[in-house]
């Protein structure tokens, strides 16, 4: 090796030079445009706020959000908790977004579900089976959302009384008063033994990475089931048993022109998750097969010649792989359910939509009320999109 390959001072980076004042340096002009951007965009906002207020004195319109303190007198078919017409319009707001919660993340669930087993089934090796997934991709993508909704609106509105009821399955009916579902009469300690499940499901987790860590030591395999039973079933039947909570379901009954017990889903409810979950399901469809194509055919023929069921591939194998795919365009389906919810208006389900529309028109409180719509809706956004990428991370490949 020569002297001047071997001398450090030559290895050492070149000095920085300092910004020149000079529109031919880059870097001057990067800060000049940056400069520029923010100022029209701080004197736009400004603008804004400062034509808005004057408009708001001139019409003698109040501001703020003392409002929400003030009686509602807002009836609302539904809640998850407690609310009267004489409650606030904090509390009925309160409920408004709850029931968007209640949609958005109920409809999720249903339709990752339908949309993996549809996704599927549309690379199915049976014609009959992989024609009709198809069918139904192509036909519920291309009809309009609002369509589908007030299709399922109608179909529920068009169900017999409850005397007719549908009855496919004990304890079950279908009429257009609703779904009605054999319930249990919750109590506080269902809530813990929930809770206790929850705590089980962690711990469980816990164990398994713990379990599979020590088995990259030393080999030795440690048996995780045992574990998990006892964490996720005997814990929460423990806490079940020792706060004395009922072990008898409510099971819905006919009593006069309606039912009585159980849980029922209200037909715009049913019609709204119905028509998000159809509708999400099959662009979920595409991208769960896009997802299980982009994984290379010999990781197929490899499982295949170490005797795995075509099942057990897609399960153990497949699947797992194809997520790296699925995950990032899958985030983009639920934001859109979620922010496609604020078509319940057009059936009547009260959500945070309907309700705020409801408060600003009773109040005139409009710029408040749409800025509480958007914050919902830009929270649950976030919430989702900060979850969906911290497990993309967490099933990203790590190179060594």
């Amino acid at each position: 090796m020569s002297d001047t390959a071997a001398d450090p001072r030559l290895l050492r980076a070149p000095p920085r030079q300092g910004i020149r004042l000079s529109w031919a340096d880059e870097r001057f002009r990067a800060i000049i445009w940056q400069v520029l951007i923010v100022g029209a965009v701080v004197g736009i906002v400004w603008w804004l706020v400062r034509n808005t207020q004057h408009n708001l004195e001139v019409r003698r319109i109040a501001t703020g959000f003392g409002f929400l303190q003030r009686e509602a007198g807002l009836p609302i078919a539904e809640s998850l908790v407690t609310y009267t017409p004489a409650s606030t319009y904090a509390r009925a707001l309160l409920v408004g977004v709850l029931n968007t919660l209640k949609v958005a993340v109920v409809g999720i669930v249903l339709a990752t579900v339908l949309g993996t087993l549809v996704g599927i089934a549309r690379l199915s090796k049976n014609w009959l089976l992989s024609r009709i997934a198809a069918t139904y991709i192509e036909v519920v993508r291309d009809l309009p959302l609002l369509l589908q909704l007030l299709f399922w609106y109608t179909i529920m509105q068009t169900l017999p009384a409850p005397r007719q009821a549908l009855n496919p399955v004990t304890g079950v009916f279908l009429s257009n008063r609703g779904l009605r579902l054999p319930w249990i009469q919750w109590q506080d300690a269902h809530s813990f033994a929930l809770l206790g499940f929850v705590f089980g499901v962690v711990a469980t987790i816990l164990y398994a990475r713990s379990a599979r860590a020590k088995r990259m030591q030393d080999g030795q395999p440690r048996r995780v089931w045992p574990a998990a039973l006892g964490l996720m079933v005997v814990l929460p039947v423990v806490i079940w048993a020792a706060l004395g909570a009922p072990w008898q379901g409510d099971i819905p009954a006919l009593r006069g022109f309606n039912f009585t017990g159980g849980s029922n889903m209200s037909p715009e409810y049913f019609a709204l998750l119905a028509g998000l979950v159809t509708y999400t399901a099959a662009f979920i469809a595409e991208i769960v097969r896009a997802g299980i194509q982009a994984v290379p055919q010999g990781q197929w023929e490899a499982s295949e010649a170490l005797g795995l069921s075509r099942g057990r591939i897609m399960r153990m194998v497949v699947l797992p792989q194809a997520l790296r795919v699925i995950v990032p365009p899958m985030t983009s389906q639920y934001l859109n359910l979620a922010k496609n919810s604020s078509l319940a208006v057009a059936i009547g389900y009260q959500d945070i939509v309907s309700i705020a529309n409801t408060t600003l028109n009773q109040t005139g409180q409009a710029i408040e009320g749409i800025a509480i719509i958007m914050g919902v809706y830009l929270c649950i956004s976030l919430s989702i999109s900060l979850f969906m990428n911290w497990y993309n991370a967490r099933i990203a490949l790590v190179e060594r």
